[in-house]
């Protein structure tokens, strides 16, 4: 199969530096290696999302060169996808409702603290209820839906990263793939719409690797095949935190509309990843540099004052 790659931002924000960055090095694996690169907009968080910021965000793509090569995919009109791997994956006995609030699971004794993007280890409180306790329950609460793990460890060596492991059952536990209203998770969305655009490379920021052991299981219960996955380094402010939460001047729409060089920012990005000194650079030559294996390893500190001078922001 041909390379395949995407970027799949949240439209709940201004770009910033730090989501270019990863847009720019997938953007780069897919045109190095002579394959597709695809946009997919992840607009589940209807509370969130702005049409502003996806009007922005694809501007800003475009005004960096980062095209496209098929239509966006909008998350938000794939209920039917979600749902049918829902229904699939129930009828393998995969999955089961949970009544469960976030409230009730965290004053379980039994709950230990999870992945912060699970919060407590889910105790299994739901996942022997009889068909009767389900009927009743339902009558005033609607259920999520919940993915019963396999036990052991799972196993995937990262492209960047390495090898990796984790033990979903003992680590997270039960975790949910379909809110109770009615909303699909980011780990069932995620492997349903990558298997559906046939994605065979994913890169994306370090903080998800934790994330790809439960993708992995996902894809095997839904018998899908798994995309290679390379987990990039976030870039750090000199605090520690992530650049890309910031506002302010290093937004993408910010820089944009001030008129700055594209060939500037690209320079600065091209810097964090190991592609340049800083200097302004064109993608054309970018795509000539791009060796994944060189990409640094460990967390990237931008120096906001190195920065100002490197965009020109005296």
């Amino acid at each position: 199969m041909s390379f395949r790659g995407r970027f799949a931002p949240s439209p709940t924000g201004r770009l910033h530096l730090g989501n270019a960055r990863s847009a720019l090095l997938g953007w780069l694996q897919a045109r190095a290696a002579g394959g597709q690169f695809l946009l997919r907009v992840e607009d589940l968080d209807r509370a969130r999302c702005r049409p502003q910021y996806l009007d922005d965000l694809m501007r800003d793509l475009e005004w960096l060169g980062l095209t496209w090569d098929e239509p966006p995919v909008f998350q938000s009109a794939r209920d039917d996808a979600y749902r049918d791997a829902l229904e699939r994956l129930e009828r393998l006995g995969w999955v089961y409702p949970c009544f469960c609030t976030r409230a009730e699971i965290a004053r379980a004794a039994s709950a230990p603290h999870g992945l912060s993007d699970e919060g407590p280890r889910y105790p299994g409180t739901c996942a022997s209820l009889s068909p009767t306790e389900i009927a009743e329950r339902s009558r005033t609460r609607t259920p999520a839906y919940r993915f019963r793990p396999q036990p052991g460890e799972v196993h995937f060596v990262d492209g960047l990263q390495g090898p990796s492991s984790q033990d979903v059952a003992a680590v997270v536990g039960d975790f949910v793939v379909r809110r109770n209203d009615g909303v699909a998770s980011y780990q069932l969305a995620v492997v349903v719409d990558d298997a559906a655009s046939r994605i065979t490379h994913v890169l994306r920021g370090d903080d998800l690797l934790s994330s790809t052991p439960r993708q992995l299981q996902l894809y095997a219960a839904l018998e899908l095949p798994p995309p290679q996955f390379f987990h990039v380094p976030l870039v750090l402010g000199a605090d520690g935190k992530r650049l890309a939460k910031r506002e302010g001047a290093f937004a993408l729409t910010e820089l944009r509309e001030r008129g700055l060089p594209a060939e500037r920012v690209l320079g600065v990005l091209a810097a964090w990843s190991g592609l340049g000194d800083g200097s302004p650079v064109a993608l054309e030559e970018l795509v000539r540099r791009f060796r994944p294996e060189t990409l640094p390893r460990g967390p990237v500190v931008a120096q906001e004052q190195t920065l100002v001078e490197a965009l020109g922001l005296d």
